[in-house]
């Protein structure tokens, strides 16, 4: 009886199946021949949309830029030198240091964070870099993206701090890093060439724009995956709101936090090399020069030297995240 329940039950279910199948092509065919019919009949009111809110909201877009640009251009100049000035000094200290003191602390320093062998295969990496002449190049993007990390890490880490304990902004802020990481990287080079013209105060703005989102949604998960239980012992031997997040919550969370820098990182320094199309120097300024020149040999080895000096950064970060977390998970 039971068999002939279920071998009913299969039937009426591969019949709905082809029923919804026939239901879905009987609908393809009519929007099929529908379409056919207005365009052949030329009916250009369902061809065409019949609102354009594009030139109302340009306009808009345009004056407030403008207005923006007129009143506030001090501003814009001021942060614009101190910027530069910072980037001078940084990317000139870097090329002041003898390249074998710069190599032998890499070496040193991956050594120690992450492993022997993150150290040598650093100091190589560099020393091919050197080797090709890029060092040069390859100084001037650190120094662009230092910065900018920077400030997504002072800008980023108090978002994710707030959106971790306030639910209403995370909602907020959630739609809003979405959209920063689906947009196409070339829009981020847009505010900075309104505000702050070519150079390389725009491809900082551009790259914290693009690199920042990680940074806020890490910090974010990792104090909200902070054990509630650690929270309410940490509650009820008397801590406030604010001991919590900096004795319990935050030191809990680096592990986290750390991978969210490390990823704000590697995006910087993709979108470094990116803005070199609004005139920021260093090895993306290379790649585009011998683009632009169809120097497909120079291209490849500047390309390539990026890809060296991101995989220098991301293997000493995550040998250094990965030795904390189990550190963590011994103690």
């Amino acid at each position: 009886m039971s068999k002939t329940i279920e071998k009913l039950d299969s039937e009426v279910k591969e019949k709905s199946t082809i029923a919804r199948y026939v239901i879905s092509l009987t609908i393809f065919v009519i929007v099929m021949a529908l379409s056919w019919v207005i365009h052949l009949l030329k009916i250009t009111q369902a061809t065409d949309f019949p609102v354009n809110f594009s030139p109302p909201v340009t306009n808009a877009i345009d004056d407030f830029v403008d207005f923006l640009v007129v009143n506030f251009a001090w501003m814009f100049d001021w942060m614009s030198d101190q910027a530069k000035v910072l980037i001078g000094k940084i990317r000139d200290f870097l090329i002041w240091v003898p390249w074998p003191f710069t190599i032998l602390t890499i070496l040193y320093t991956g050594w120690k964070v992450a492993s022997r062998n993150v150290g040598i295969g650093s100091a190589i990496a560099l020393l091919l870099l050197a080797s090709f002449n890029l060092w040069e190049s390859a100084m001037i993007t650190i120094a662009i993206m230092l910065i900018a990390v920077l400030i997504s890490i002072v800008i980023g880490i108090p978002l994710g701090i707030l959106a971790a304990s306030s639910n209403r902004f995370d909602a907020i802020i959630k739609p809003i890093l979405d959209g920063m990481q689906t947009m196409p990287s070339f829009v981020y080079l847009v505010p900075g060439i309104m505000f702050f013209g070519l150079g390389n105060v725009a491809a900082i703005l551009a790259t914290v724009l693009y690199a920042i989102p990680p940074c806020i949604r890490l910090t974010n998960l990792g104090i909200r995956q902070v054990d509630i239980a650690v929270v309410e012992a940490g509650t009820a031997f008397g801590s406030n709101r604010m001991q919590l997040l900096t004795k319990v919550q935050i030191p809990m969370a680096i592990p986290t936090i750390m991978a969210g820098i490390n990823q704000t990182v590697m995006m910087a320094l993709a979108m470094v090399t990116i803005a070199a199309m609004v005139g920021a120097g260093g090895l993306g300024a290379d790649v585009f020069r011998a683009m632009g020149q169809l120097e497909q040999g120079d291209a490849v080895i500047a390309g390539l030297g990026i890809v060296v000096l991101a995989i220098v950064i991301d293997r000493v970060s995550q040998g250094y995240i990965n030795n904390r977390n189990q550190t963590t998970s011994i103690e």
